[in-house]
């Protein structure tokens, strides 16, 4: 995945007006990735972050998952509001039990702090280790946070390029929690579905704790992909593991605010007809398998 140029000024705000999917969206369909930025007087901004987003309060959210037919959600804290996780718990409280919440790494947070997040409605973490975002491969930031989750079986979640789910299979192949892997974790689709970073995950695949996000495939679009090769693709990893495959929209869509360029959630959503064609697998991604995934009942 190449490095995303961030806009300069005040970008654009995500598309109000979702398109309905080209598929019968089933009932309790899950959104199992998307952040919330603000709004900045409630929920002010990190002077760290990279770019100035444009306000996508839960509220909004909410409207453009209901018009699509998406009931629940995980909302992963975003980096533009640094370690602080207040927009990420006021959604999950206001949910309604219909969102949990996904946090970032962070080997400050103590146990009890991971308890009263668990009882607050978090089940996950997520670790960013995409060198597109300056990072590499961290396996004591690993191991830190790993202590402090693990009692309460919370997931893993990755972003990571192509070249790490070969060299890092161990690592995040036999941890002790549930898995899942954000999006295609830079694997190219133009490279085919017959290269080493594919047979790797479907190696990791094979084990029960683990699970694929298909999202962001409108990334690789932008970044001049052929959607066919990005069908073939992901038609592969599903019917690889049908029972570990969920979907996640990535709304806002923070890596792009231009215009005629920022996605359409429906169309997104609508890509999942393609990548799924049988109905029955689809209900398995977006309602079956999230809701084993993030402990729902």
């Amino acid at each position: 995945m190449t490095e995303t140029k961030r806009p300069p000024g005040i970008p654009f705000p995500p598309d109000p007006n979702p398109k309905a999917p080209n598929f019968r969206v089933p009932s309790g369909s899950w959104d199992t990735h998307f952040h919330l930025y603000g709004p900045p007087d409630r929920f002010p901004y990190a002077e760290t972050r990279l770019f100035p987003p444009p306000a996508a309060p839960f509220e909004h959210w909410q409207r453009i998952s209901a018009a699509i037919g998406i009931a629940r959600g995980v909302t992963v804290a975003p980096a533009v509001h640094g370690s602080n996780n207040d927009v990420t718990l006021d959604a999950v409280e206001r949910s309604e039990g219909r969102v949990r919440g996904m946090i970032r790494a962070n080997a400050a947070l103590t146990t009890q702090d991971i308890a009263a997040l668990h009882r607050r409605g978090v089940r996950g973490m997520r670790f960013t280790f995409a060198t597109h975002g300056g990072r590499s491969f961290d396996a004591q930031e690993l191991r830190t946070n790993l202590a402090s989750i693990e009692p309460y079986g919370w997931v893993a979640a990755f972003l990571i390029d192509d070249d790490m789910i070969e060299r890092h299979a161990d690592a995040i192949g036999n941890l002790p929690v549930p898995v899942v892997l954000d999006g295609y974790s830079g694997i190219r689709a133009a490279r085919g579905v017959d290269q080493p970073a594919v047979r790797a995950l479907f190696d990791l695949l094979d084990r029960p704790n683990f699970y694929m996000k298909l999202m962001c495939a409108d990334r690789d679009l932008n970044d001049g992909a052929r959607y066919e090769d990005i069908v073939a693709l992901s038609q592969a990893i599903v019917a690889h593991a049908p029972d570990r495959i969920v979907w996640g929209s990535d709304w806002p869509h923070s890596y792009l605010y231009e215009p005629n360029k920022v996605p359409n959630d429906g169309d997104l959503l609508s890509m999942l007809s393609d990548f799924a064609p049988d109905e029955s697998v689809r209900n398995k991604i977006l309602v079956d398998n999230p809701a084993r995934l993030f402990d729902f009942d």
